[in-house]
C-alpha cells in the first residue's frame, strides 16, 4: 500500500515538474499539409488562440507529405514532454494503416488522442445544369447504368475517393473513379464536362456553387452550407445510418505524453474551439466546430477505422476477381 501511494505521488510530481519546466517552453504543432488550405488556417488559428490558454507560444510546422504521414511520422518520434502537438485527420490516422504496408509509426503504440476539434464534411456536387437534380437521380442512374457516371476524387486511397467507393459499395452501384491531384483540378474537369460528379470537401465545393457553376447534391454529415441552404445529407436520403462520415480534424500527440500533459491541452483545445469566434472562424474554412475531448476523437478514430477498413477490404477483393 505504501509503494502504491509513493508512486503515484512520485508520478504527480513528475508531472508537475514537467508542466513547470514547459510553462513558458515554445510548443510546436506539427501540421502535416503544406501551407494553405482549410487544415492549415485552422491549425494557425488554434496554435495562436492556444498559446494564450497555456501562457506559451505555439509555433506552427507545416510538414507536408504522403497525405499526412510524413507529419505524422515526426510527431509519433518526438519526446512525449508536452512540447510537440499534431493537427490531424483520418487520412494519417485511419486509412494509411490499411492502404501502406510499411507505415513508420503504429496509431495505438505511437500516438494518443488530446482532443477533436472539427468536422470538414464531404459532399457529391455535380455541374449546376447537369440533369441529375437529386442523390437519388444519381443512385437511380448508376445502378441502371454500371460505371457510366464518372466521378473526381482529390486522389486515390483519399477520404473523397473512399467515401465515393463506401456510397457505392452501400447503394450496389458502380460509378467510374477518376482520380486528380486535389480538389481544384477536379473542379475545373467538372465544370468542363470532363466529369459528371465530385466528391470532396465542403470547403472547396461552397464557393463554386454560390458562383452558380456547381450544385451541390447532398453532404456526408450534418452541415448547412450558408445561413439560407440547407444541403441535405447522404444518410438522410438512403435512410442509411452507416453513410453519416465525419471528416473530423483533431489534435493528438506522442503516446508517451503524461496523462495530466494531455487533459490540460485537450481542455485549453475544447475551451477555445468552443468560443463564438472559433465557430465563426471555422464556418469560414468551410467546418463545423465539434470541440470534443480525448475520449470523442478516440470513439471517432476507432470507428473511422472500422470503417474504412473494411472498405479497402471490399476494394482490394474487387481487383482481385
Amino acid at each position: 500500500m505504501y509503494f502504491k501511494t509513493f508512486k503515484y505521488a512520485a508520478a504527480a510530481l513528475l508531472t508537475s515538474a514537467i508542466m513547470a519546466a514547459n510553462a513558458s517552453a515554445p510548443i510546436t504543432l506539427v501540421v502535416p499539409f503544406a501551407p494553405g488550405g482549410s487544415q492549415d488556417a485552422i491549425g494557425r488559428y488554434i496554435a495562436d488562440k492556444l498559446g494564450n490558454e497555456l501562457n506559451t507560444t505555439v509555433i506552427v510546422k507545416n510538414v507536408g507529405g504522403a497525405g499526412g504521414v510524413i507529419g505524422t511520422s515526426e510527431v509519433a518520434r518526438a519526446k512525449g514532454d508536452g512540447r510537440t502537438l499534431l493537427l490531424t485527420t483520418g487520412g494519417s490516422i485511419t486509412i494509411a494503416p490499411y492502404t501502406q504496408t510499411k507505415l513508420p509509426y503504429d496509431v495505438n503504440r505511437d500516438l494518443t488522442p488530446v482532443a477533436l476539434v472539427a468536422d470538414t464534411p464531404m459532399a457529391i456536387a455535380v455541374k449546376s445544369d447537369s440533369q441529375l437534380q437529386s442523390l437519388q437521380d444519381l443512385i437511380d442512374t448508376a445502378r441502371a447504368h454500371p460505371k457510366k457516371l464518372s466521378y473526381a476524387s482529390t486522389g486515390a486511397g483519399t477520404v473523397s475517393n473512399l467515401t465515393a467507393e463506401l456510397l457505392g459499395q452501400s447503394m450496389k452501384m458502380e460509378l467510374l473513379h477518376v482520380p486528380y491531384r486535389g480538389a481544384s483540378p477536379g473542379l475545373i474537369d467538372l465544370m468542363g464536362g470532363e466529369v459528371q460528379l465530385i466528391f470532396s470537401s465542403m470547403a472547396s465545393l461552397v464557393p463554386a456553387q454560390k458562383s452558380g457553376d456547381i450544385r451541390i447534391l447532398a453532404a456526408f454529415s450534418d452541415i448547412h452550407a450558408d445561413n439560407r441552404t440547407k444541403i441535405h445529407t447522404v444518410a438522410e436520403v438512403t435512410q442509411n445510418k452507416a453513410l453519416d462520415v465525419p471528416v473530423w480534424i483533431g489534435v493528438m500527440a506522442p503516446k508517451s505524453t503524461a496523462p495530466d500533459l494531455v487533459t490540460k491541452m485537450g481542455r485549453a483545445v475544447q475551451q477555445l474551439c468552443a468560443t463564438q469566434d472559433a465557430r465563426r472562424f471555422f464556418a469560414e474554412q468551410g467546418a463545423t466546430a465539434i470541440c470534443g475531448s480525448a475520449e470523442n476523437l478516440q470513439k471517432l478514430i476507432n470507428s473511422d477505422s472500422h470503417r474504412w477498413k473494411s472498405v479497402i477490404a471490399k476494394i482490394d477483393n474487387t481487383k482481385k476477381e
